[in-house]
């Protein structure tokens, strides 16, 4: 299942980087919006790690609601 969610945000998170250009790991407002999707479809939220830059994508994750 972890690895599921985590292909799924790969996913979300590459195709936002093809549609939007090429910024790289930058989190920007369509990369959150389409991961934040990505997660409610498993019935999760987007969380940014533990001492993450919340400037980079690579630093939230999908967690299971409280």
């Amino acid at each position: 299942m972890i690895r599921l969610s985590a292909l799924v945000i790969i996913c979300a998170l590459m195709s936002a980087c093809a549609t939007a250009g090429d910024n790289g790991d930058v989190a920007t407002y369509d990369t959150l919006k389409i991961a934040r999707a990505a997660c409610a479809a498993q019935g999760e939220v987007l969380v940014l790690k533990t001492d993450g830059d919340p400037q980079r994508s690579s630093a939230y994750e999908c967690r299971k609601k409280p």
